[in-house]
C-alpha cells in the first residue's frame, strides 16, 4: 500500500461526485424537506435557445387578472429587467423588485383601457402620420421642480418621435432661476393663489395647482436657451381663466382676452426672428392666469406640475370642470403621478392608510374626469435616514409602495417602481456616496445628474412597451 500512487485520488473523488451529480439530476421525482425541495435538474438549460423563457422580446397581455405583465417570473422574483426575455402572460410578478412597467385593468373596464395601453396607441399613431401630438402631464413634488426628470424624458421622447418646445411654463415659479429648459423671468407684483394659500372660494385653480392675477405693472418675459429642441419659439398659447375685455401685450402686440369657460386659450406663432416672448398686463378687469406652452405643429410633449411640499392629496382640490375644459383646450393622453418624498415625512412609519383613503378619490375623480387617458404612477424613490451611525432606507418606503401599487390595480392604471429601478433597499445611500454622486446629502432629492438617470430610465421603460406594443400582430 505504500507504494500506491496516492496522486490520482482527487481526480478520482471529482469524477464520482459528478457520476452522483448526473445520476441525481435524472431522477424524476420531487421531494420537500421543510424549506428545502429537491427537484429534477435540468443541466443544459442556460444553452437553450427554445421554449417560452428564452425567447424573443416579444411581451404579452395577462389576461383574466386584469394584470399585463412584462417580465418572466424568474427575473421578476429576482429584481432583474428581463430585457431580451419573453414572459408568461398568466404569471404573478413581483412588483416591490420589478423595474419595468406593470399596467392593470379593472373588472369594468376594457382591456383597450388598461394601464398605459391607450398612450401607446397614441404614440403608434404620432409614429404613423395619423395624429400631430400626444401630450403627457407629469404631476409631482419637489422631485421634479425645475423640469428635472421631465426635460430628460421630454427630450428622449422628442428625439424619436418628433417635437420641440417645453409645454407648459406656469406664469411665475419659485424655482424659474433653476430652470434650464427655459429663461423665465417675471415682475413681483403678481398674486399667485395655490393649493397652500387658501384661495377665496371664487378662484378656480389651474392644473399647475396655481392661479395669477396680475397687478398694475405686471409681466413676464420667457426667453428660448440654446438646446436642442429649445433654442426657439414656434407655437405659443397662453392659458387663461374667465375674461372680459381684458388687454395683454405681447411683444408690444396689444391683444384682448375674452371667454368665460373655465380655462381658455390664445395661440399666436413667434416670429422666428424674436427670441424673446414678454407679455404684459395692459388694463381692463383681472382675469386669472394659469401659464404659457411652447410647442410646434406636431411631436410629444411633456408638461412639468411640480409643486414643492405636495403629497397628491391635493389633486383633489382641483375643480373637476377646469380639468374637463383644460382637456378640451389641450388634451392629455397621459397622465403621470409622482409622489411620496413628502409622505415619507416619519421614516419610521409604516400605516399609509391615512394617506391611501384620500389618494383613492383623487385617482378615482381624475380618471372620471378625464376618461380616454391613460395613467402611470410612479412608485416613490427611496428614501434615507440616519439610524445610529449610518444611513439606512426608511422602513415607510416599501409600505408606502404597496399602497401605490394598490392604487394601481384598484383603478387600472400603470405602475413603474423607482425604487427598484434606483436599486431597491439602501440605494439612495449608494446615489448619495457613490463615487458618481446622484442625490442630495438630504438623503431624499436627486441632483441633476440622478434625475436625467431616472429620466432615461422611465424612457427606457416605456420604450419597451411600445416596441413590445410594434411586435403585436
Amino acid at each position: 500500500m505504500s507504494g500506491e500512487n496516492k496522486s490520482a485520488y482527487p481526480f478520482y473523488i471529482i469524477v464520482g461526485s459528478l457520476l452522483c451529480l448526473v445520476i441525481c439530476s435524472q431522477l424524476n421525482f420531487s421531494f420537500s424537506f421543510k424549506d428545502f425541495q429537491f427537484r429534477r435538474l435540468d443541466m443544459l438549460s442556460e444553452l437553450r435557445t427554445s421554449g417560452p423563457e428564452k425567447d424573443s422580446t416579444t411581451l404579452t397581455a395577462a389576461k383574466g387578472g386584469g394584470k399585463r405583465s412584462h417580465a418572466d417570473s424568474t427575473a421578476a422574483a429576482a429584481g432583474k429587467t428581463p430585457e431580451g426575455t419573453a414572459v408568461n402572460p398568466d404569471a404573478v410578478y413581483d412588483f416591490m423588485s420589478y423595474k419595468g412597467i406593470l399596467n392593470y385593468t379593472t373588472a369594468t373596464s376594457s382591456d383597450s383601457n388598461a394601464g398605459m395601453d391607450r398612450f401607446m396607441e397614441a404614440l403608434k399613431e404620432l409614429k404613423a402620420g395619423k395624429r400631430k401630438k400626444v401630450r403627457i402631464a407629469y404631476f409631482g413634488d419637489s422631485m421634479i421642480e425645475g423640469d428635472l426628470i421631465t426635460s430628460d424624458l421630454r427630450d428622449s421622447l422628442q428625439t424619436f418621435f418628433g417635437g420641440a418646445g417645453v409645454g407648459f411654463v406656469p406664469i411665475t415659479s419659485v424655482v424659474a432661476s433653476f430652470r434650464t429648459t427655459i429663461t423665465h423671468t417675471f415682475s413681483r407684483d403678481w398674486k399667485d393663489y395655490h393649493y397652500k394659500n387658501s384661495p377665496p372660494s371664487n378662484v378656480v385653480l389651474g392644473l399647475s395647482g396655481h392661479t395669477f392675477y396680475p397687478g398694475g405693472g405686471s409681466w413676464i418675459k420667457y426667453t428660448p436657451v440654446k438646446k436642442p429642441r429649445l433654442n426657439k419659439f414656434d407655437e405659443v398659447s397662453l392659458l387663461y381663466g374667465p375674461a372680459e375685455a381684458t388687454t395683454v401685450n405681447i411683444n408690444e402686440k396689444p391683444y384682448t382676452l375674452s371667454g368665460n369657460a373655465p380655462v381658455n386659450k390664445l395661440d399666436f406663432r413667434q416670429d422666428t426672428g424674436a427670441g424673446t416672448i414678454t407679455i404684459k398686463y395692459g388694463g381692463g378687469p383681472a382675469a386669472p392666469f394659469y401659464g404659457v406652452c411652447f410647442e410646434t405643429d406636431n411631436g410629444v410633449y411633456v408638461d412639468n406640475f411640480s409643486f414643492r411640499g405636495i403629497s397628491g392629496v391635493e389633486l383633489g382640490h382641483l375643480s373637476a370642470g377646469m380639468i374637463r375644459r383644460m382637456q378640451e383646450e389641450r388634451p392629455y393622453d397621459l397622465v403621470v403621478l409622482h409622489y411620496g418624498a413628502n409622505v415619507l415625512f416619519r421614516p419610521e412609519l409604516t400605516d399609509y392608510s391615512w394617506y391611501e383613503r384620500p389618494m383613492k378619490k383623487v385617482v378615482d375623480s381624475l380618471r372620471r374626469d378625464l376618461p380616454g387617458t391613460s395613467f402611470l404612477i410612479v412608485g416613490t424613490a427611496d428614501k434615507s435616514y440616519r439610524k445610529g451611525d449610518r444611513y439606512i432606507t426608511a422602513p415607510g418606503v416599501e409600505a408606502l409602495l404597496k399602497v401605490q401599487h394598490d392604487l394601481a390595480t384598484t383603478y387600472g392604471t400603470a405602475y413603474w417602481n423607482l425604487y427598484a429601478n434606483m436599486g431597491g433597499s439602501g440605494s439612495m445611500v449608494k446615489w448619495v456616496e457613490g463615487d458618481t454622486v446622484l442625490a442630495n446629502k438630504d438623503y431624499t432629492h436627486l441632483n441633476r445628474q440622478g434625475a436625467a438617470k431616472v429620466g432615461a430610465l422611465l424612457y427606457k421603460a416605456i420604450m419597451n412597451d411600445y416596441r413590445q406594443g410594434e411586435q403585436q400582430p
